[in-house]
């Protein structure tokens, strides 16, 4: 009996230290990465604004953070990038928006110009179907089936199932309504910041 005690402590002592260990190289690893994961999403957004705001040459002159809760009550988080180009002329605003799609968040980053019209879009993150929700990618791009580029969602953008002017991703109505939700809330997100007023167009000018 002894024996079989002895043998039952060794083992947990061992499992006990195999643990230690792992967790000790799993921190390491995990140290490691973070700098380069971290630098890697620093790079997509700074390309990602680029993109969605059409414009290669460009300078972010100020990011603001918003907060709002949804129709829900849940408090969402809105990033926006103020940008101009090289020439210090304003060029509008890049912002970061997150709904609930059909498999999980969908995080969006849409362009709008001084005038709140919709320059560009990409996504930064989702958890959509495949070949399916997934198609939000390109599906509401310039010449697609469901191009909202140049458009303004002053008056919110809705799917044509809706009675709106915008085609749905064929077999994804749930995540064509999510996308453009986050569409809509990034252009009242941006309307709401105090640098800005995308409703008329007009750049309020801060001085030193």
């Amino acid at each position: 009996m002894k024996k079989l005690e002895s043998s039952l402590l060794n083992m947990v002592l061992v499992l006990t230290g195999v643990a230690v260990v792992m967790g000790a190289v799993l921190a390491y690893v995990n140290h490691l990465t973070e700098g380069p994961i971290a630098e890697q999403k620093t790079k997509a957004l700074a390309d990602g604004i680029k993109t969605v705001m059409v414009c290669d040459d460009l300078v972010v002159t100020n990011t603001d953070t918003l907060r709002q809760n949804d129709a829900k009550g849940k408090e969402m988080t809105y990033i926006i990038y103020q940008a101009q180009d090289k020439q210090g002329q304003q060029l509008g605003a890049a912002v970061e928006s997150t709904t609930g799609g059909f498999g999980g968040n969908l995080k969006v980053l849409v362009g709008f110009d001084l005038d709140g019209k919709i320059l560009g879009y990409t996504l930064l993150e989702h958890a959509e179907t495949p070949g399916l929700g997934a198609k939000a990618d390109k599906w509401f791009q310039k010449g697609e089936k469901g191009d909202i580029i140049g458009k303004s969602p002053q008056e919110p953008l809705t799917v044509s199932k809706d009675g709106g002017q915008v085609d749905a991703i064929t077999a994804s109505t749930i995540t064509s309504r999510a996308f453009l939700l986050a569409v809509n809330n990034a252009y009242n997100a941006y309307k709401a910041t105090p640098s800005s007023d995308a409703e008329t167009g007009a750049t309020k000018q801060h001085h030193e």
